[in-house]
């Protein structure tokens, strides 16, 4: 199924219990990641009111504008898959309020094609995440006490 006929479907799916039940049991936004033959990688992005647009970058979050400002920025089509997750990390680092970004604040999912031409959906561990941060500089190796 094409990813935008699926937001669509969902979006209508929203939209019912609005008009008909009275109620927003999806009262958030939604972000929709996926791949078709198509139209290669797509992101959508939901409000509450299940209006749909779609991105090439895009946060939900607090302090969205900035977050969106950095990635309209820095984002071009022709980055790295690593380069994007270091430039989500160091977008993320400089909108979030927090004092460091950690594996226990933070998760990370990737969507990629494998040579295979399979789409791959990766939760990223709180190990692999850990690891990441120290390697874009994000975070600091813990100590060991002894």
């Amino acid at each position: 199924m094409p990813v935008e006929q699926l937001v669509q479907s969902l979006c209508d799916t929203k939209q019912g219990y609005t008009q008909f039940g009275g109620l927003r049991p999806f009262g958030v936004s939604f972000l929709f990641a996926g791949w078709d033959k198509n139209y290669g990688f797509q992101l959508y992005m939901s409000d509450p009111s299940t209006n749909y647009g779609g991105w090439k970058a895009t946060a939900i979050r607090a302090n969205n504008q900035a977050t969106q400002s950095m990635l309209n920025q820095y984002y071009k089509d022709e980055t790295t898959r690593e380069e994007v997750v270091k430039l989500v990390l160091k977008v993320l680092s400089k909108t979030m309020d927090i004092t460091s970004l950690t594996s226990k604040k933070l998760e990370l999912t990737m969507v990629f094609l494998l040579p295979s031409r399979k789409v791959k959906y990766q939760i990223c561990s709180p190990e692999s995440l850990s690891k990441l941060l120290m390697k874009v500089g994000m975070t600091q190796p813990a100590i060991e006490s002894s």
